[in-house]
């Protein structure tokens, strides 16, 4: 059960995430979670290097979903300047959300990766829902209320895997 929290990988952030490795494991899609992932949960749009690293994955003919748990206005405003497709209220960690964000790609999931900044909800969901993973370092620190409980769950279970020599990586 536990293994469901656990990313197939980890990266510092998405700029690690690059259009040539992708292609050699044969991913077309991105379905990435928007809150410290992207950008800081409390800015409103997207960096420079963010507009740069999705123009990245365009030019390359990967294709970017961004999926949140936020309400539509916040996940519209930062989407829509990029041109890129989203889904809001996705209640993650319910597959749901995934399987619309690939229906929209028209790819199947052996195609796409979930990258996140949560165990709990995005790399839960992603693994569920029958993804590849990719675990993110949050951006930054402060959280809000929900997630702050969350992280304290996660801070255990990521314990818990390094205990068992399952992840090397440090918090």
């Amino acid at each position: 059960m536990l293994n469901r929290f656990l990313p197939n990988e980890h990266v510092k952030n998405i700029f690690e995430v690059s259009p040539t490795i992708l292609k050699e494991k044969g991913i077309k899609g991105i379905i990435t979670d928007l809150d410290n992932t992207l950008v800081a949960w409390d800015v409103k749009e997207a960096t420079p290097d963010v507009i740069e690293w999705f123009k990245l994955m365009k030019d390359n003919g990967i294709k970017v979903t961004i999926i949140s748990n936020n309400k539509e206005e916040r996940v519209k405003m930062f989407s829509e300047p990029l041109g890129t497709p989203f889904v809001f209220s996705a209640k993650k960690p319910l597959k749901r959300a995934f399987k619309v964000a690939a229906k929209q790609m028209g790819l199947a999931k052996e195609q796409i990766v979930v990258i996140g900044d949560q165990l709990l909800t995005d790399v839960l969901g992603g693994n569920s829902a029958g993804f590849y993973t990719i675990l993110v370092v949050p951006i930054v620190k402060t959280d809000e209320k929900i997630t702050q409980f969350n992280r304290r769950i996660e801070r255990k279970i990521l314990n818990y895997f390094r205990n068992k020599g399952m992840i090397s990586w440090e918090e």
